[in-house]
Formats: structure tokens, sequence, C-alpha cells
């Protein structure tokens, strides 16, 4: 097959939960770009919307809907929308993250909400997804984590900031997320559905110039994660070019923690 056959995703429906963030629109735009059907999703009915008229007015295939991944019958509605609206589903990107912790001291109860939000909440929208997936006789599922969830955090990044006060609840979910995709692999044997996940290294976003050179000078290439450097890959775990890619995860991190 030729290669932009085996990237194009002409006819495929694929989900982006988080899709109005700034990975998920570029990760959104990557998808329609190689012409699937995108869905990008939000806890925000309008927000999700606005982000899809975006992608519409220049001519991509992107539809906005409802999802609060923590409230089990948001998570039901959303797959019912899905099947009346598509009939089927091709991809799920699993990017949707909430951050309720917001330092090592905070209160526990942050903790427990994190968890609700980003462990049970994730897992069911996931299954449910993946559900989804197998019906439409299979597909590809990225679960996108973080180099956090693989290494601990490099405090001297944040010398001569006020930042650095970092959440464990972070470290603690991505480093469960990318043990959970391995284990999804596994459990789908024979289904026709691959799990995968991207393990993004800092995305600027315009942080302290101090920041920006402690973390930098550390990078083999020099800079932080742009918004096109996550659209190639999200496509080809998406596309049959990545047919025979499964169970992985990918540190993309500009050569950081090589």
């Amino acid at each position: 097959m030729n290669v932009k056959e085996l990237l194009s995703l002409k006819n495929k429906v694929i989900v982006v939960t988080g899709g109005s963030g700034q990975y998920g629109k570029c990760m959104v735009e990557g998808l329609a770009e190689a012409d699937a059907t995108v869905i990008t999703t939000s806890r925000n009915r309008q927000r999700a919307a606005d982000t899809a008229e975006s992608f519409r007015q220049v001519g991509y295939d992107v539809h906005g809907m409802v999802v609060d991944q923590a409230v089990p019958d948001s998570v039901d509605a959303l797959k019912r929308q899905i099947t009346e609206r598509f009939g089927r589903l091709d991809g799920f990107v699993n990017n949707a993250v909430s951050r309720p912790m917001k330092g090592y001291g905070a209160p526990l109860e942050q903790f427990d909400q994190s968890m609700r939000d980003n462990a049970t909440g994730m897992f069911h929208l996931l299954r449910e997804m993946t559900d989804l997936i197998t019906r439409s006789g299979g597909g590809s599922v990225i679960n996108i984590a973080s180099m956090m969830g693989m290494k601990g955090p490099d405090l001297s990044n944040y010398e001569g900031t006020n930042m650095g006060d970092l959440p464990p609840d972070y470290f603690f979910h991505n480093a469960g997320l990318i043990n959970l995709t391995r284990y999804m692999a596994k459990m789908h044997v024979g289904k026709n559905v691959r799990f995968n996940c991207i393990s993004p290294g800092g995305l600027f976003n315009n942080q302290p110039e101090q920041f920006l050179k402690n973390y930098c000078k550390k990078v083999p290439l020099g800079r932080m994660a742009n918004l096109d450097d996550i659209k190639g890959l999200v496509v080809l775990l998406a596309s049959e070019a990545g047919a025979y890619i499964n169970g992985e995860n990918i540190l993309m991190d500009g050569g950081l923690n090589a």
C-alpha cells in the first residue's frame, strides 16, 4: 500500500477528549488533516462547539460533543450519541485530564478528586470507547500520558523561578496510564484493537524565561515541544501506518531522557 494511503484516516471516526486544550487542538487538527471525522469533547458544551466550528470553517469534518469523564451518566450519554450519530468508532485519543491537586501539601480531598476524575472516570471512558471500537471491527486507542509518568521530577528545572511545588497525583496518574496501556493491549488479544501511549516532554506555553533556559539546555534538540510535534505521531498510531505498533509507550521529549 502507498504510504499516503497507509497514513490516510478517510472514513474513520475518532474521538479526542479534551480537544479544546493546547495539545488537544493540535491532535484534532492533525487527525482532521488526515481526513478523519473527528469528535472533539469537553465538559463545557459551548467550548466543544466553538472548537469544532473553528475547524469546520477551514474545511475539516469536526464535531463537538460533551462529556465529563468523572460522571458515569455523561460517559454513557457520549457513547449513545456517537452510536446514534455515526454508527461506529475507529479511534479514541484519551487526552482529557483534570488537575485539582495544587502541590505536595494539598489537602487529601484534592488527591481523592483527582483519582475520581483521572483514574476511575478515565477508565470508565476508556472501557466504553474501547467497546465501541471493538463493535466496529477494531481500531486504535491512544493514551496521552507524560514523561513524568516515567521518572521523578527534575527540580533543577525550577531553580530561579517560583515554580516547583509539583502535585503528586500527576505523576501517579501518568505512571498508571502507561502500564494500563500494556494491560489493555494484552486483555484485547484477537479483537483487532491496538493500544499505545504517548508520553510527551514539556510543551512550550510561555513559561518563565529562567525555566525555559534551565530546561532547554538539557534537551539535545534545544527546545521544548511545539504544537506540531505530536500531530504526526498521533496520525501514525491512529492509521494503518501504525498497524503493527501495539502496547507501546512512546517517549516524545526531544532526547531529554536519552
